[in-house]
């Protein structure tokens, strides 16, 4: 195991803060090592509030993950949410120096560093630019210009900026608990990778996070990101909301949600009653499960309104023939995948992070709320664009062919040959060595 590649996903969630241990098996498939998790409190809407008590929760979760996966953790995969990530197309080119010559793989990397030197508001930080289409010479809608012949290469960049303090909150957090940070990647795009197949983000597929303190946006067409956003409402919400509609604690009111809740209050039973115990000894209380899913139903068709209006904005509503995605703790709601398909009008599914997972130890992170987590882990193993892959790999093949040593060709043909010759008999001596070894 010493020589595999091990990836750890560390979710930072208003609720929860989970950290997951995975590797890629013989099939390609992620299995999961080990998770642990502990309650998260010093977490507001995605934002960390509270250093001390969100380093005491990444370091119970990560204790748990180690011992589970025997794995000692040092370096980590971050997610980050929050109101105050922005998103915003901005367009960006350079001038290559000849046109005779192939845009190759360093082109494209130089246009998109190019742009992390772009000017943001003042205390925001750029933490993903990610191409959408590309322009060779002014011919519009190409996705992978590399191997084109062009002077001017231009593309539209998907843009997602982060404020600085929510960043640096986030690392000194890591840093605390005695951890690295490998990559910072904004939660939609992470959990993309765990509940989204390759064919929903081709035809046209939007994602909806609902977490604990926010939910996210991410919209992908022709297997490219397009629009994300945050909401600045999730579960919690919910649960604010039946505490002080029914006069309850908490955590009673917490439990009512999960356990009787409904998305839509016209399939709640009107004569189903829950009683739960009084405070301080006095009387049990009586909720009506259908008075509870009223309170349910009006904030979830707020969530789910906002949601819209960004599939709207974003201006590829009528592209998306892969629907609507709904993942995370939010979407485990009774009834919520039947509300979403009435207010919006069109086909969802809720996404379990199955779509990549092999067989492993824990089989509780198949659940929606541990999208984020898995997606995490996946990121170590593939990029969010998955042009990046193949960008990886020309790259590995440019090294290689550069670190071998050109054959110098010789004055006089008979040298030439006689150089042939022993350089023939040196590479058969070698070979017959090797197959000794084995």
């Amino acid at each position: 195991m010493e020589h595999e590649k091990i990836v750890v996903g560390l979710d930072i969630g208003t609720t929860k803060i989970c950290a997951i241990v995975g590797r890629k098996n013989e099939f390609g498939k992620l299995e999961v090592l080990g998770m642990g998790k502990a309650e998260s409190e010093g977490v507001v809407k995605g934002i960390v509030f509270n250093i001390d008590k969100t380093v005491y929760a990444i370091e119970k979760a990560i204790k748990e993950a180690s011992d589970q996966s025997g794995i000692d953790i040092g370096v980590v995969n971050v997610g980050i949410a929050g109101q105050h990530i922005k998103s915003f197309v901005q367009h960006g080119g350079i001038t290559r120096s000849s046109k005779e010559d192939e845009i190759t793989v360093d082109d494209i990397e130089r246009l998109t560093q190019d742009m992390y030197r772009m000017v943001v508001p003042p205390g925001s930080q750029i933490i993903h630019v990610m191409p959408q289409d590309y322009m060779v010479d002014y011919e519009e809608g190409i996705k992978e210009p590399v191997g084109m012949s062009g002077v001017r290469l231009e593309a539209d960049f998907h843009v997602i900026t982060a404020q600085t303090n929510a960043i640096n909150n986030i690392h000194k957090c890591v840093r605390k608990a005695g951890l690295e940070i490998e990559d910072l990647i904004l939660e939609p795009l992470a959990s993309s990778l765990a509940v989204l197949s390759d064919e929903e983000k081709e035809a046209g597929v939007c994602l909806i996070d609902i977490g604990g303190g926010t939910t996210d946006i991410a919209i992908f067409y022709d297997n490219i990101i397009r629009h994300s956003a945050v909401i600045p409402f999730g579960g919690n919400i919910v649960t604010n909301d039946i505490k002080q509609g029914l006069m309850v604690l908490q955590q009673q009111a917490e439990r009512l949600k999960t356990s009787f809740g409904r998305a839509i209050a016209e399939e709640a039973n009107a004569n189903e009653i829950v009683a739960i115990p009084g405070i301080r000894n006095r009387d049990t209380k009586e909720i009506s499960v259908k008075n509870l899913s009223n309170i349910i139903q009006a904030r979830m068709e707020e969530i789910i309104e906002m949601a819209h209006s960004e599939i709207i904005a974003s201006g590829y509503e009528n592209r998306l023939a892969g629907g609507i995605v709904i993942t995370g703790g939010g979407a485990q709601l009774a009834n919520l995948k039947q509300l979403v398909e009435y207010m919006t009008g069109m086909d969802t599914r809720v996404g379990y992070p199955n779509e990549h997972l092999g067989k492993g130890k824990v089989e509780i992170v198949k659940s929606p709320m541990y999208a984020t987590a898995v997606g995490l882990v996946l990121s170590g193993f593939r990029s969010l664009d998955e042009r990046e892959d193949r960008y990886k790999e020309a790259r590995e093949v440019i090294r290689t062919v550069k670190a071998k040593k050109p054959v110098s060709m010789p004055s006089s043909s008979k040298n030439f040959f006689n150089d042939i010759l022993t350089k023939t008999k040196s590479l058969l001596i070698d070979d017959l060595n090797d197959k000794n070894e084995y």
